[in-house]
């Protein structure tokens, strides 16, 4: 009899813990279920979330609340006036938003000129890094206005003209001094004797015509010989990077005949040895050109470690006239 009681006692304590598992299985379920049920609330409205962000974007009004928040930079301008002497040159402070102006440094100055003050002398002219008009130093580097965008960032932008260089009137410089210099090293293609350019085709192989890549896209637009110390230095003697550069060009042009003439016209202290390698050139020429380079060539000519010398391949020694089909002999110059 005891032993069937303590019997019944124990299946009943074994029911009741299984009822309580089952119990506790089932609330956990339906806690995950609940849980499932909540995320799954928040992801939907997380999507309708987006989709009426969505719609906001397809309606241009929504859209475009940014650009109609103004979006202002601070722009500080040189500016001098040379019919009014006694007046210095300071710096005019201008407040302009950029969501109404172009990205170009050039578009704020068009801005200004337009809206705010039409005194306001400078150069341009293609507005795309082509005839170097727009040259001008952009918060202490000198380089083209027309392709240096402007940074969307609390800094202010400080506009000055070319440094070294005489102004004429706010953001215009001289540069008449930078273009004598140019016309002194006679930039174009001088034969023996005198030969008449235009009489006969003078012709060059592939090799020769790939030595003045990086020479012949020089814009002249002085960014780099007016970012030059020694030529801030000896302006009137040495020619600075951006001549030299041209100066190279002619030197090592196949078809040109007068190469010694050029080099002995700059055997001198100032011409060429005034350049200390400083790169100043290199850094800020925005057609990504290297003067210093072409100075350094222009050295190695002089000094006598390089020497202009044929060029001893013999598939390159004549090319066929495109006009006549007749074999020319090539101007050689540089090995």
């Amino acid at each position: 009899m005891l032993r069937q009681s303590y019997r019944f006692i124990k299946n009943l304590r074994l029911n009741n813990n299984l009822i309580n598992i089952n119990n506790t299985r089932q609330s956990s379920i339906e806690k995950s279920t609940t849980n499932d049920d909540i995320s799954n609330e928040k992801f939907r409205n997380e999507l309708k979330i987006n989709k009426d962000e969505l719609e906001k974007c397809k309606n241009p009004e929504l859209a475009n609340i940014k650009k109609i928040l103004p979006n202002c930079k601070i722009v500080k301008v040189y500016r001098w006036n040379p019919e009014k002497p006694l007046i210095k040159p300071k710096l005019q402070t201008f407040n302009i938003d950029l969501n109404k102006c172009g990205t170009m440094v050039l578009d704020i100055l068009i801005e200004i000129k337009s809206k705010h003050d039409p005194t306001l002398s400078f150069r341009k002219s293609c507005r795309e890094g082509i005839c170097g008009s727009c040259s001008m130093n952009i918060n202490g580097v000198n380089g083209l206005a027309c392709i240096t965008k402007v940074i969307d960032d609390k800094k202010p932008i400080i506009i000055y003209p070319l440094p070294h260089a005489y102004v004429i009137r706010d953001l215009v410089p001289d540069m008449s001094g930078f273009l004598d210099q140019y016309k002194k090293i006679e930039p174009y293609l001088k034969r023996e004797n005198d030969e008449p350019i235009g009489t006969k085709q003078l012709l060059q192989s592939p090799t020769d015509r790939n030595k003045l890549d990086g020479l012949y896209e020089c814009i002249l637009c002085g960014c780099c010989s007016f970012a030059c110390p020694p030529y801030w230095w000896l302006g009137e003697k040495y020619l600075g990077p951006a001549v030299l550069l041209q100066a190279y060009r002619w030197i090592i042009d196949s078809r040109d005949t007068k190469h010694n003439e050029r080099l002995n016209k700059m055997r001198d202290y100032f011409s060429v040895f005034r350049c200390h390698t400083i790169f100043n050139c290199t850094k800020v020429c925005p057609k990504g050109l290297n003067p210093g380079r072409a100075v350094a060539k222009i050295k190695m000519l002089l000094s006598g470690i390089n020497k202009l010398d044929k060029d001893n391949n013999k598939n390159d020694n004549f090319i066929i006239d495109p006009c006549t089909g007749e074999k020319q002999i090539v101007e050689k110059k540089l090995k």
